[in-house]
């Protein structure tokens, strides 16, 4: 049996590269808040277009507060430049549903203050000790907040999907590939992996650190599950079969009346969906989108399978069987390009199951990475050895039973903040976030 290596990923060693790395991090983010922010009026900045869900303006200073906080106050050691807003932008401290009716910066003075924050940071960036330890160490602080920038970019992508009204956001459909013809499913041999990571820079604290997994042997789905595939479950009474549904799914769905997709509707024999504003034809071969994950349950146990666990999900996506070890991403450990994987918001929905063959895993497993946030079997939980770092809010206090994982990352993802180690978690009801899944079995069943 071959042993698992340790991760062995190195953090940057040179200054002036995580300088530039950190710049170019922060100004794609900031390019993409601005576009999100700008492309609608006043009134829609500040309505809350669904309460799951904070008004766009509060975004965009909690961008701002967030910024401030950790590189212009932690990193800069600077004054506080509106120490009277922290308690309006702490997401702990006012729940969403709420948030509308603070007294929250209007949309210039929060313009103005995400500019003013930034300029000042960008100084800190000059100076700067990237050799540092801690919040410095390796630029770290200036990543994290790029990835939350970036993270709350996603946030408000979903927000533009929730609202009402014409289409304001614009982008490319994925370009056509040839059709998908490999395997339905893939053998993931057993033995260890190494999982997590204690070796990339910017890797957040619920990804650390690297540690030895021991998993059976199982099959995997090559490619997320698609619509078409979603829709035989829908054609054949999932919805209302009991057996297929975890009691807490099966009670949900029937208390709010659901039986397809959230934006799905059927007109005659055909299933049609909202997408950012424009109605259309659901495609068929397109990974199933806005599905919680009683659904994603559901439908593989109908399918007589199951959700994959964490640790074998990262196993079919960073695991070598030649080298016997975890790669940064299934391609290898370059930073993702455009021939890899859907990321960055460059379109506006997933591409076809079974694209991006440059992006497959060493077992040819696809589209681990982009397209669909991916439910998996696992709750939210630390690993062995997990230190909180910089702060317990942010993964400490969601871990347990309540929160399920997703991996892999969606099309609203910007590649800062997506990799083979990155977790995600949400409640098991949460349909409105670009969640898709592949199912998995045992080798035995």
């Amino acid at each position: 049996m071959t042993a698992a290596k340790a991760d062995t990923t190195a953090a940057e060693p040179d200054p002036e590269a995580l300088r530039e790395r950190a710049l170019a991090s922060l100004t794609t983010a900031r390019d993409r808040t601005t576009s999100l922010t700008t492309c609608v009026d006043e009134p829609e900045l500040t309505a809350q277009h669904s309460p799951l869900m904070s008004p766009l303006v509060w975004d965009l200073a909690h961008i701002g507060n967030q910024e401030e906080l950790w590189l212009l106050r932690a990193v800069g050691g600077r004054e506080a430049l509106r120490p009277e807003i922290d308690g309006l932008y702490d997401a702990f401290e006012h729940p969403r549903a709420e948030r509308p009716s603070l007294p929250l910066l209007p949309p210039a003075e929060a313009r103005h203050y995400v500019a003013e924050v930034r300029g000042r940071v960008l100084d800190v960036l000059e100076s700067a000790d990237l050799r540092g330890t801690g919040l410095t160490e390796a630029g770290f602080a200036f990543g994290m907040v790029a990835q939350h920038e970036q993270q709350h970019d996603e946030t408000m992508l979903i927000t533009h999907q929730l609202r009402t009204g014409p289409p304001v956001l614009t982008a490319p459909e994925p370009e056509p590939g040839p059709p998908f013809t490999g395997p339905a499913e893939v053998l993931v041999p057993g033995g260890p992996f190494t999982m997590g990571t204690s070796g990339e820079p910017w890797a957040l604290d619920n990804e650390r650190p690297a540690h030895p997994r021991q998993v059976a042997p199982f099959w995997i789905d090559t490619t997320p599950v698609t619509n078409a595939a979603y829709q035989a479950f829908i054609e054949d009474g999932g919805y209302d079969t009991e057996r297929w549904w975890a009691p807490e799914g099966w009670a949900h769905i029937r208390r709010h009346g659901i039986g397809a997709p959230l934006f799905w509707r059927r007109e005659g024999d055909r299933w049609l969906r909202r997408r950012f504003g424009i109605t259309e034809l659901v495609p068929p071969d397109e990974p199933v989108l806005h599905v919680c994950w009683y659904e994603a349950d559901a439908y593989a146990r109908w399918t007589g399978r199951r959700l994959p666990t964490e640790a074998e999900w990262e196993k079919a996506a960073r695991h070598d069987p030649a080298t016997g070890r975890s790669r940064r991403y299934p391609w290898g450990d370059a930073d993702p390009a455009p021939e890899h994987a859907n990321l960055g918001q460059r379109h506006l929905g997933p591409a076809p199951a079974g694209s991006y063959p440059a992006g497959e895993s060493p077992l040819g497993v696809r589209q681990l990475i982009g397209d669909v946030w991916e439910w998996t079997a696992s709750d939210f939980l630390p690993y062995p050895g997990f230190r909180a770092f910089p702060y317990k809010e942010y993964s400490e206090v969601f871990f347990g039973p309540e929160y399920k994982v997703l991996r892999g990352g969606s099309f609203a993802v910007d590649p800062v903040a997506c990799r083979g180690t990155f977790r995600n978690w949400d409640y098991p009801i949460r349909r409105q976030i670009f969640s898709g899944f592949r199912t998995a079995r045992s080798e035995a069943d």
